[in-house]
């Protein structure tokens, strides 16, 4: 039996209009859908079925409890619960029992749950001492492929005896998997695009069979999709997995992985993304393919190593801008905030081994912010802490420039490596990402992609969004490196605030600070060296004065905790017959 975590005044804030802010996917009727061909209406009906059916892969990834407390919610909703129907709302929002909100605060909905280093993907008691410690045992014991099997991206870790177990997750959610790939196949039979019903086919596959090949085969075909009326993504991220890249801090055993050619690597939370392309957004994506040769040719470094996009070769990154009909299981986890874009598949994936490329994804409506009220709010949150004589800079679609810089610079850099520095790696790499986004704007202006007038939109947006409400946590690798961003920028005086405590910004010395940064990130990532990374991290993940003013700034105006998805377009078709 559970206790609700929250008390009823807790749950009544948490759930408020002002504290829990919806976040509105594709409309029933809206245009988007309707333009499509009849063929492509039908395979939504099941590639939406197909999401919805990640969500209980995700709970059991996430925490072993989460299904149990889930049922127990409803169960106590029908009774007539109150508390229990707010706390149900909650967990449906964050897709699970703990969460992160916006100001950093741990949310436990269950009364006595702590959060899971291993989350659901190790045993719930295992520490990580005891977990060091069955390694090196069965590492010298000659165990090296179920070592192998335990440290592998795609399993679940069980107990078995004194040892542990790794269980491929095409077998440990054969059920879940087995249903997907076979909406994934009936897709593939309505869908009027043959590149798209080739990959659905691939991916169901893939789920079926315990084959990293299959995955490679999948993610290779998905990441060339370009010119497709659908989207559909099983997305694996692996920012949760707080447990795997541990064994990189015991000397000892970071020894004996190396001797054995073991690389541990973080495991991948699963989920799914569905929607409809946007061909006019689309385009303006594609006009900054043609330049990716010549950005990679502008990273720090670049002799030192492989990047994913060579300075001969641009056909291994599509783009594609996304309406979004609905985000599942690890997609939709509304935990203080939800991604604006993706680059997959990360550096891991055996496919960027057989030839594969990467795949950019934009999420229309989540970026998209129109109402009056975030209108209204936005503009509080600008005359409080940016100076007004920037403001004409401020525009929120240059945000999705930046992001789109964010989101290619995961293509270059060091292919391969970063597995070493551990659970600083997602941290280091997001870093990495928005420090080459900002670094190389000089070059996207001189090759005609952004105006003068651009480059300066994006880099005050940037700078006047980079703060946060709260200091994060070291598990939160997005917020982290956004705080760093600012120390940095703070510390070489590329930003400050005036006697009335706004920010301003030197808009000559922001792209050389951020190359600066960038190659010192580059250097770090290139060492492999797990006490480098972590020297990095903590030098300058550091909370200052400055952000401080701000933060107590944005939590008088904001007062959102976090969010809920609302996906209209998804609900209708999960019930429609076909």
């Amino acid at each position: 039996m559970f206790e609700l975590g929250l008390s009823h005044e807790e749950l009544v804030k948490r759930t408020s209009k002002d504290c829990l802010i919806p976040k509105e996917m594709l409309k029933e009727d809206c245009e988007e859908y309707n333009a499509l061909a009849d063929g492509d209406k039908k395979a939504l009906v099941h590639l939406v079925r197909a999401a919805k059916a990640i969500d209980e892969v995700f709970m059991k990834q996430d925490n072993p409890k989460n299904l149990e407390f889930k049922k127990f919610l409803e169960e106590e909703t029908e009774k007539g619960n109150e508390d229990a129907a707010m706390t149900l709302t909650l967990f449906n929002a964050q897709i699970g029992m703990n969460a992160v909100d916006s100001e950093a605060n741990k949310i436990f909905l269950a009364k006595g749950e702590k959060e899971l280093p291993g989350k659901g993907f190790y045993p719930v008691d295992l520490t990580k001492e005891e977990f060091h410690d069955i390694l090196l045992k069965m590492l010298n014991d000659g165990e090296i492929e179920e070592v192998q099997k335990i440290l592998n991206q795609r399993s679940m870790v069980v107990r078995d005896g004194n040892k542990l177990k790794g269980i491929d997750y095409t077998e440990y959610f054969e059920k879940e998997f087995s249903y997907i790939a076979d909406e994934l196949e009936a897709a593939a039979e309505t869908s009027t695009n043959e590149d798209f019903n080739k990959y659905l086919k691939l991916q169901a596959i893939a789920l079926c069979e315990n084959n990293p090949k299959n995955d490679a085969y999948a993610d290779k075909k998905w990441a060339e999709l370009q010119d497709t009326p659908l989207e559909f993504t099983i997305s694996r991220e692996q920012y949760a997995d707080e447990m795997t890249g541990t064994v990189v801090e015991n000397e000892q055993l970071k020894k004996l992985l190396d001797d054995n050619n073991i690389e541990p690597i973080s495991k991948d939370s699963i989920g799914i993304r569905v929607g409809i392309v946007n061909k006019k957004g689309t385009e303006k994506l594609l006009e900054i393919k043609q330049y990716m040769p010549v950005l990679a040719e502008n990273m720090p470094y670049k002799d030192e190593y492989e990047q994913n996009i060579s300075s001969s070769d641009d056909d291994k990154q599509t783009m594609v801008d996304v309406d979004i009909v609905t985000l599942r299981g690890d997609e939709g986890t509304y935990r203080g905030g939800i991604t604006l874009a993706q680059n997959l598949p990360n550096n891991d994936k055996p496919s960027l081994k057989i030839g594969g490329g990467r795949r950019n994804v934009y999420h229309r409506q989540i970026r998209i912010s129109t109402s009056p009220e975030a209108k209204i709010k936005r503009q509080k949150r600008l005359d409080a802490t940016l100076s007004k004589d920037l403001h004409k800079y401020y525009n929120q679609e240059a945000d999705h420039w930046f992001t789109i810089g964010h989101e290619n610079v995961h293509s270059l850099g060091p292919k391969s490596g970063t597995e070493a520095l551990g659970k600083y790696k997602n941290i280091i790499e997001e870093n990495k990402a928005d420090m080459g986004s900002l670094a190389l704007l000089d070059v996207l202006t001189e090759l005609g992609m952004y105006t003068e007038d651009e480059k300066k939109q994006i880099i005050v947006t940037y700078a006047a969004d980079n703060f946060l409400k709260a200091k994060p946590n070291l598990s939160q690798a997005h917020r982290v490196r956004t705080v760093m961003q600012s120390k940095y920028f703070l510390e070489n005086k590329a930003i400050w605030l005036n006697q009335d405590g706004v920010l301003e910004v030197d808009l000559d010395k922001m792209i050389p600070t951020a190359q600066k940064m960038l190659a010192e990130i580059i250097r770090v990532q290139l060492s492999k060296d797990f006490s480098a990374g972590e020297k990095y991290v903590l030098d300058n993940f550091v909370w200052t004065d400055e952000m401080e003013i701000i933060s107590k700034k944005l939590k008088e105006i904001d007062k959102a905790l976090n969010g809920i998805l609302k996906t209209p377009l998804a609900d209708k078709l999960a019930n429609e017959q076909v």
